[in-house]
């Protein structure tokens, strides 16, 4: 069910704001869309990447952003090395 959906069924008085607000809150992102959650161990996890969400602790993913500018280039100088996903 959609937001707009959900909302919807507020203003025709189907469902209370506080089922709508449950409904929101377990809303599913669409996928192939990126999202964060707080793992059980306080990690973050990335999910909608692969199949399985990628886990790392705040300090892990500090050091990894870190990196980015590194990777990008590394990705750059070996693009013709480099398989696509579908390749």
């Amino acid at each position: 069910m959609t937001k707009e959906e959900i909302l919807q069924k507020v203003a025709s008085g189907e469902i209370t704001p506080e089922q709508a607000g449950k409904l929101l809150l377990t809303e599913a992102p669409t996928r192939g869309t990126l999202y964060c959650k707080v793992s059980e161990k306080g990690a973050i996890s990335v999910y909608g990447l692969q199949r399985m969400p990628v886990t790392l602790y705040v300090e892990q993913w500090t050091r990894l952003l870190d990196f980015a500018d590194t990777l990008k280039q590394f990705m750059k100088d070996n693009d013709d090395k480099l398989k696509r996903k579908g390749q």
